[in-house]
């Protein structure tokens, strides 16, 4: 996890306390009501989440972690911090977004080709 991005895992309950209210869910029949508003809530997340915030988490995040393991087998010894490293994370976040999308489809098939 790193630290200072916005993650659902942060939530005000922990474990604990949200095993006792499914369980008490469960108990009283509501369970599915309780499963409802979870699905709202976290869309009212996403919907609240900034552009840059949302796709440091579902793609720059991704790309950090591919270039580390990258740069790692190449031999560079630091580069497994580069996944923790937010300004790295959001770089690579905005560089995504302005790329072009005809790149990343040009990508997608040599990537296909190459591991044929």
């Amino acid at each position: 996890m790193m630290k200072g991005l916005p993650d659902r895992a942060h939530v005000p309950l922990g474990k604990n306390e949200l095993a006792k209210i499914r369980t008490k869910a469960i108990m009283r029949g509501v369970w599915f009501k309780a499963s409802v508003l979870a699905s709202i809530i976290e869309k009212l997340l996403d919907a609240t989440d900034s552009k840059v915030v949302r796709l440091m988490r579902e793609v720059g995040r991704a790309l950090a972690q591919k270039f580390s393991l990258i740069a790692q087998k190449w031999g560079n010894k630091s580069a497994h911090q580069w996944i923790a490293d937010l300004g790295f994370v959001q770089y690579l976040t905005i560089n995504h977004m302005n790329t072009p999308a005809s790149f990343w489809m040009w990508n997608k098939s040599f990537k296909a080709l190459s591991t044929a």
